[in-house]
Parts: C-alpha cells; structure tokens; sequence
C-alpha cells in the first residue's frame, strides 16, 4: 500500500464496508518484524498448536501473498518462530498473521517481513502435521478466505474480497 494508510482506505470505501466487502480485523494483534506495513493476497490455515504445515508453507514460494494462520487464539505455546519467519523473508511473503503466538521475538524483529500475532510465548510448539490448508477462517471477529487481500499498517489490519485499487 504505497502511501495510503487503513484509515484512509476506510475513509474512503464506506460502501464497501457495509457490504461487507472490506473488514477490519480487532485490534488484538502485536506487531512484529521490521516491515510495518505490508499487503498481499491471503493464504489461509487452520493449525492449534501445532506448527508443521505452518512450516511448509513457507518453505514455498511467497511471491508476495500473506499466511493468515488460526491458531484458535491459543496462547499456551508458540506457533512460529524465527527459523520458519527467517525463511519466510528469503522466499518472498510479505508477512504472516497469527491467531496464536510466536516465539524468538527478536529475530523475527530482525527480519524484514511484517508479522502479527498475539504475544509471545516460550514453548514450542506440537509436530503432529494436523491442520487444514485453504479452508475459511475467523480471527479478529473476521471471516478470511483464501485468495482475499490483507492490508496492514501501525492504524490495524483490513480484509478485502479484491486487491483494493489504491
């Protein structure tokens, strides 16, 4: 998003919001990484306590998209952690928001991908590889589907049905 805010992009797409074509998230989320603001087009996952497909996806590819993971809002362990953010950088996500927590926050702070999540914890997490990739979630009050838009700044994150002309 090159010089619009989230705020902007609110201000100035009302119809948008009331059809529910453009959603903010709650404002639940730290912000983590060196990249403060970031977009792309969402990639979805449904992993509790457990980090393997996390881990998968971004071995891949990012080619700009943004991995929205529903932790189920866990904070018993830590979903994510610096080696899986580090590589993340190097293949090209934009970022990754997590429903959950994440772990070696001062690497992750060193790497230029921005990152969402809702504190840190220690513990690591389970390697049992269970989850669902691509399916729908809800976190932050919002439903994301795979293929929609994340757009987000220091002001919150927003959902979008289609890449917002801005």
């Amino acid at each position: 998003m090159a010089l619009v805010t989230t705020a902007e992009v609110c201000d100035t797409n009302p119809q948008q919001i009331v059809s529910g074509e453009l959603r903010a998230l709650q404002p639940i989320f730290q912000i983590y990484g060196r990249r403060q603001v970031f977009s792309g087009p969402v990639v979805t996952l449904k992993a509790f306590e457990d980090n393997v497909l996390i881990r998968e996806f971004l071995e891949e590819r990012g080619s700009g998209r943004v991995l929205v993971v529903d932790g189920g809002g866990s904070l018993r362990c830590a979903i994510l952690g610096g080696n899986p953010v580090v590589q993340a950088q190097n293949n090209g996500w934009a970022g990754i928001v997590v429903n959950g927590c994440i772990r070696d926050v001062d690497e992750i702070n060193g790497c230029d991908i921005g990152v969402r999540a809702l504190g840190s914890h220690p513990m690591k997490a389970n390697k049992k590889g269970i989850g669902e990739k691509h399916v729908p979630i809800t976190i932050g009050g919002t439903r994301i589907s795979d293929g929609e838009w994340l757009y987000a700044d220091t002001d919150g994150i927003l959902i979008s049905r289609a890449e917002l002309c801005v």
